[in-house]
């Protein structure tokens, strides 16, 4: 799977407060742990990835990014980390698999990312449940129609919605996309929109999603 704006998206909008410890589930190559390990100096970040290779590819993205200290990454599953660790995450997120039902890839790595093959939304919710500290916050990126149903069953976990963005892809355009906070505590929800593109066309992006992500993006003179 390639870098992508979902992956860009929630490692810049995920709320890192004052976390300390931050578990990346689905790591992947890393691309979310490294942002989150960008935005917050003192923190150190575990990315999970049951993918060998690509927690191989991870672990050296990290050894070659600035925050090498801070950055561990483990290739096992989550649901097996989650029942071997008695470590506590002040923020979990992740980009998880998005669909809960259909025909599958011919390849397999890419379907077993982009289906609930290896990891449930239900084995997600039970290991935040465990990995979550009591005042931590959940984060996670969906499909929008997907979102809605993850933030239902969500609620039957006990998280409770803190903060829901809804991204646009471009003016005039229904969301597609859902960004969610969860956390184990009730408060008041906060919810806006973010569109990506400033026009129809889609070939410029909008001045919230360059304010958003613009420490990310390399730019070019």
């Amino acid at each position: 799977m390639k870098v992508g704006t979902d992956g860009v998206l929630l490692g810049a909008w995920a709320p890192v407060n004052d976390a300390e410890r931050m578990l990346d589930v689905g790591t992947g190559t890393g691309l979310i742990a490294l942002m989150l390990a960008q935005r917050q100096d003192n923190a150190r970040i575990t990315g999970v990835e049951i993918d060998e290779q690509a927690a191989q590819q991870a672990a050296e993205n990290a050894r070659q990014s600035p925050f090498a200290e801070r950055v561990t990454i483990l290739a096992q599953s989550l649901q097996d980390f989650a029942s071997s660790t008695t470590e506590q995450f002040d923020l979990i997120v992740s980009n998880p698999p998005f669909f809960s039902g259909g025909v599958l890839s011919d390849h397999q790595e890419r379907a077993s990312v982009r289906h609930t093959v290896k990891l449930s939304h239900q084995d997600l919710l039970r290991s935040a449940q465990r990995l979550l500290s009591p005042n931590g916050q959940f984060c996670l990126i969906l499909p929008w129609l997907e979102g809605l149903r993850f933030q239902e069953l969500a609620a039957s976990y006990h998280f409770y919605t803190t903060l829901r963005c809804s991204v646009i892809p471009r003016p005039g355009k229904q969301p597609n996309r859902l960004l969610l906070a969860f956390a184990q505590t009730e408060v008041p929800l906060r919810e806006y929109n973010l569109t990506i593109y400033q026009n129809e066309a889609g070939d410029a992006r909008s001045q919230e999603f360059a304010n958003l992500t613009e420490a990310f993006y390399l730019t070019r003179d």
